[in-house]
């Protein structure tokens, strides 16, 4: 790791392709035996040494032809066409893992998806992130389309929440659950086709060591 000095404070959420609680959360094997995912982040606090992050959205797309942990998986970022030079580089430096301390978030996923697709630079990204309410949206032009909302009780069709605790989660300290649906367009590198699967969403916050916790 670099003695590049960063944090990055928002609002994330993620929809996946396992069932709804996703067993690799419980380091149990993924539902159908691989996985794949889009993960995005609207940066509400953000800085990279000097430079501002603050306002951006970026996320990524994921694939991997096993269970996460047993690598050779790819990726690809995408973030706003309106960040600047220094952002970008900013934005490609923390999701290569580049400059994270060994076994924190960016770190790990960087080498267990070491295999990057070129990055989208989108017109515009839509983002909605309501954690409490256990709602999302995720709209990049000819990316990805992802909507995030309650899982239902399949007798009474009532919201079911489940709020999730990790005291020393690497992702994330709490999240809630959800069901996901999500679908990438032509400008996808990877192709993802999710429908009623996984999703969680929870208050992100990371630096070169890891979580920061509130």
């Amino acid at each position: 790791m670099s003695d590049v000095n960063w944090q990055i404070q928002g609002l994330a959420l993620t929809n996946c392709n396992c069932a709804w609680g996703c067993p690799c959360q419980f380091n149990s094997l993924p539902t159908s035996g691989q996985c794949e995912a889009v993960w995005a982040m609207r940066i509400d606090e953000g800085r990279f040494n000097d430079t501002r992050l603050d306002g951006l959205t970026w996320g990524t797309l994921l694939w991997w032809p096993g269970a996460v942990h047993e690598g050779n998986g790819k990726q690809q970022l995408f973030y706003e066409e309106r960040a600047s030079a220094e952002q970008r580089s900013a934005i490609e430096a923390i999701g290569r893992g580049e400059v994270s301390a060994e076994g924190t978030y960016f770190h790990i996923f960087s080498t267990v998806a070491p295999n990057f697709h070129p990055s989208i630079a989108a017109s515009s990204i839509e983002f909605d992130c309501d954690v409490e309410a256990r709602k999302g949206r995720l709209r990049v032009p000819g990316l990805i389309e992802a909507d995030l909302t309650p899982i239902r009780n399949p007798v009474t069709d009532a919201e079911h929440r489940a709020h999730v605790v990790f005291p020393k989660g690497f992702e994330y300290r709490e999240a809630e659950y959800a069901s996901g649906v999500a679908a990438t367009g032509d400008r996808a590198a990877i192709a993802l086709n999710l429908d009623g699967s996984h999703a969680h969403l929870y208050r992100a916050g990371w630096n070169e060591s890891g979580v920061v916790a509130d």
